[in-house]
């Protein structure tokens, strides 16, 4: 997968195949103004990029692999959505935001995010409006509101390109991420009904294959069902009540132990408690006396 252009959009691929821990990114092309959009794809990429002329960045959610590289345009106005700001004026609020809790998980991602990510707090920023068309000079974008995977995640539509950034609803086999504490799973199967629908030639996706020239509509399939896959395997594995360390020790998200264990175990715990607590909304599960157990339905 090469780097592409597509009218004034550009396609600019990561390195690692634009997997974790980094992204692929965007460069607009307007009359009016040059943006790039989550700049975590390549140092040397961006760097030369910032020679062609970048006048502002904009991000689609606030997580780590999608700003990477964001201090290379420093003095260059970041956009963002307001609901995802807060994770930027502070570390100790971006872990928070995470979820992240053990005091040997927060030593190693403070460490991950000084050294890896080059994170710097701001207290300022630009805020994109959920819905606004914003015309860049010959490039029209409209801001579309995806949350769930954050709650300010956004996606981004070029209609004289009909090109659609998806951001992290990426199609990958892994399925999508729900797991921080302000994530959800209604929202986000609610947000990829919303980007299946729109009207689009072409799709980008942040992470992995990147760009899909016809239609994706059975990966978006194939995509959702995995939430529900998810959800299956835990009310099979709770067919007697069971603590959430004998749940998480199952691996029913990733399959096996992985490492390093202090991203993957805390991945699998998230991710189950958000299941846990989607089934108790909807009373398919309950906690009694520090165990989960299903509710089996009444027929």
């Amino acid at each position: 997968m090469k780097d592409r252009q597509f009218g004034r959009v550009r396609f600019i691929r990561g390195e690692n195949g634009g997997k974790y821990p980094f992204s692929h990114s965007l460069y607009l092309q307007g009359d009016r103004e040059r943006v790039v959009i989550d700049p975590a794809s390549s140092l040397e990429k961006l760097t030369r990029l910032k020679e062609e002329g970048v006048d502002g960045v904009w991000l689609s959610h606030w997580h780590e692999d999608h700003i990477r590289y964001m201090n290379l345009f420093e003095g260059c106005p970041v956009w963002v959505s307001e609901r995802d700001f807060p994770p930027f004026t502070d570390l100790e609020t971006f872990l928070d935001w995470y979820g992240i809790e053990d005091r040997g998980a927060r030593y190693y991602w403070k460490k991950e995010m000084l050294e890896t990510f080059d994170y710097r707090p701001r207290q300022t920023a630009c805020f994109l409006q959920d819905d606004k068309r914003m015309d860049l000079g010959g490039l029209t974008v409209q801001v579309i509101p995806t949350p769930g995977h954050t709650p300010g995640h956004l996606s981004f539509f070029f209609p004289e390109e009909e090109l659609l950034f998806l951001g992290d609803y990426d199609l990958t086999s892994f399925g999508p991420w729900y797991g921080d504490i302000l994530s959800d799973i209604a929202h986000t199967i609610a947000s990829i009904h919303k980007l299946k629908a729109i009207p689009a030639r072409r799709w980008v996706a942040a992470h992995n294959h990147g760009i899909y020239e016809s239609n994706p509509g059975p990966l978006w399939d194939q995509y959702e069902k995995i939430i529900y896959e998810r959800e299956r395997k835990l009310l099979a594995f709770l067919d007697r009540p069971k603590t959430p360390r004998e749940i998480c020790s199952a691996w029913l998200i990733y399959g096996r132990p992985r490492e390093p264990k202090e991203m993957y175990e805390f991945n699998e715990r998230v991710l189950i408690g958000k299941h846990l607590d989607y089934l108790r909304q909807r009373g398919k599960a309950v906690l009694e006396d520090g165990r989960w157990r299903k509710v089996e339905s009444e027929i």
